[in-house]
């Protein structure tokens, strides 16, 4: 009988491609417990991902990549995340700005011509980092405290970043600073250097293996041309639904396994397994409620940002929307699984543990529950005007 991870896919590609990533799905949850105790970086899954081309996998083909469509990546990121939620989310930032860049080109073509390459050729990787302790997300508009100051040939920058997700691993990344002199804010692109240091501050209830720690500049030097001024066209912002793709991918590993659970586990007062119990049955149907709701809506919402060029600027409501529920529908799921399962959920020994600390980091990435909510009523007054 078919999984439900799958009753989305719709053609052969993506059928291998599900099963190649499936592979590494698996071989990841074996891995999973031991960086999340540690709460250290998986370096040995990203050199996992490189091997299998996933690093590319949303480069524009005339650079070497595969061009994915966002839907493509959600499917992608949502059964990573099934077998760990740390590495999906993590990459997830990668292969998503990828295809953020791809389709608004906000890079010089040049700059992002070169980060292709090297993604192509050598597994590099990106993210940005934006969040500062004074400014809290950047989604919510503070000036950042780290600044930009002109030098011969470029930038040096100095200031603090937070969140900083897979800072272990890259050799480059961009940064939000202030240019004093002018008065704005601009990105820049920065590399690895002396005058960079990774504080590990990471520590945290869940996601504890995504490398998210502090990135302190102290006068980094970015190129004349690394800096990053333009917006690019409004491309909706569709790529950050890897972020609900991975919350997803947690809830269905949480719903199996309270599954597997019902369907085992029988207590010598009982006749069968608790999977008989009416009560469970009730459980394991609302988990479907939220789960294959939420599901629908994200696919749905891909679907349409892929089709839909022109009105993708128009999208963010129908987005957040599928972000908002995903999140708080997989918080649900993830609840209810462990009260099926009951006190044996809390186990060390088990991954429904885990499950249950990761999917609540799902609320703290963007966009914000209250923005998304503030959107969608914006666009319903806007009706009509």
């Amino acid at each position: 009988m078919e999984r439900l991870i799958d009753r989305y896919i719709r053609n052969d590609a993506e059928r291998e491609r599900a099963d190649r990533i499936e592979a590494l799905a698996v071989r990841f949850a074996e891995r999973a417990a031991a960086h999340d105790r540690e709460g250290s970086f998986p370096f040995e899954n990203f050199a996992d991902l490189r091997e299998a081309g996933y690093l590319h996998s949303t480069v524009p083909k005339v650079y070497g990549g595969e061009e994915l469509s966002l839907y493509d990546l959600v499917s992608l990121q949502e059964r990573l995340a099934y077998g760990d939620g740390s590495t999906a989310l993590a990459v997830g930032w990668h292969v998503g700005q990828i295809l953020h860049l791809r389709t608004s080109r906000k890079w010089p073509e040049p700059l992002f011509e070169r980060l292709c390459r090297d993604i192509v050729a050598d597994g590099a990787m990106i993210n940005t980092f934006a969040s500062e302790t004074a400014t809290g997300s950047p989604t919510r508009g503070g000036r950042p405290e780290t600044t930009a100051v002109r030098t011969e040939g470029g930038w040096l920058l100095t200031g603090r970043k937070t969140f900083s997700t897979l800072s272990p691993i890259l050799d480059r990344f961009v940064v939000s600073a202030y240019v004093p002199e002018e008065d704005r804010t601009d990105e820049f692109l920065v590399y690895r250097s002396d005058r960079v240091t990774i504080e590990q501050t990471w520590d945290t209830i869940g996601m504890r293996a995504t490398g998210s720690h502090d990135v302190v500049l102290d006068g980094a030097f970015a190129a004349e041309d690394a800096r990053i001024a333009g917006k690019g066209e409004d491309d909706g912002g569709g790529w950050l639904l890897h972020i609900p793709a991975c919350y997803l991918g947690i809830a269905l590993a949480a719903r199996d396994f309270a599954l597997e659970y019902a369907r085992t586990y029988r207590p010598n007062y009982l006749a069968g397994p608790i999977a008989d119990v009416p009560a469970v049955q009730q459980s394991l149907g609302l988990m479907e409620v939220e789960l294959r709701t939420a599901r629908s809506l994200l696919y749905a919402a891909a679907d349409r940002w892929d089709r839909d060029k022109e009105k993708r600027p128009f999208m963010k409501p129908e987005l957040g929307l599928a972000k908002y529920v995903a999140t708080n529908h997989a918080l649900k799921v993830v609840d209810m699984a462990m009260r099926i399962v009951g006190g044996a959920g809390l186990s060390r020994a088990l991954p429904l543990e885990r499950f249950y600390r990761d999917v609540r980091a799902g609320l703290h990435n963007p966009p914000m529950d209250n923005l998304v909510l503030q959107s969608l009523a914006s666009d319903a007054l806007g009706e009509g005007r």
